[in-house]
């Protein structure tokens, strides 16, 4: 039932202009914060699950603002591929042991030269990675479908 006037929905209690104008800033920092804890989740407290639970956070405040159509143009991909490209880093992560000759899951380095500096890239880390990307697509699609009921 209507009862702004606006077309929309009396649910919609944080409708507000200041909340739909500053959605998208906010959505953009804190998916830059959630890649920030993913990579410092081998030394630190973080990691990929909760990079990827705060990348999600971020996601529904945008749908809640601007709805699913605006959160499905702002991840390129639909989430359900996401978290299945997630799921294919993960066990990649773990058949690249395998091919070493060393046991399942494994961790692995290699130090490649880029621009003239090295850099530590791990099995660990495409691992996380994978975890990251599971859970951002697996929350953000329940979330969308969530929403997506509650607008029918």
């Amino acid at each position: 039932m209507d009862t702004s006037g606006t077309g929309r929905s009396a649910r919609r209690g944080m409708d507000t202009l200041i909340f739909r104008t500053m959605a998208p800033y906010l959505t953009a920092l804190m998916v830059l914060f959630s890649v920030f804890v993913l990579l410092r989740g081998h030394n630190e407290p973080g990691g990929g699950f909760i990079g990827g639970l705060i990348a999600a956070s971020a996601f529904a405040i945008l749908g809640i603002a601007s709805g699913v159509s605006a959160v499905r143009r702002a991840l390129w991909f639909d989430p359900i591929t996401i978290a299945a490209a997630g799921l294919a880093a993960s066990a990649l992560a773990g058949i690249v042991s395998l091919f070493a000759d060393v046991p399942f899951m494994t961790a692995l380095w290699v130090f490649p030269n880029i621009f003239g500096t090295e850099v530590a890239l791990s099995t660990p880390m495409l691992f996380d990675i994978g975890v990251y990307l599971v859970v951002t697509g697996a929350i953000t699609a329940i979330a969308l479908a969530l929403e997506e009921r509650e607008d029918d």
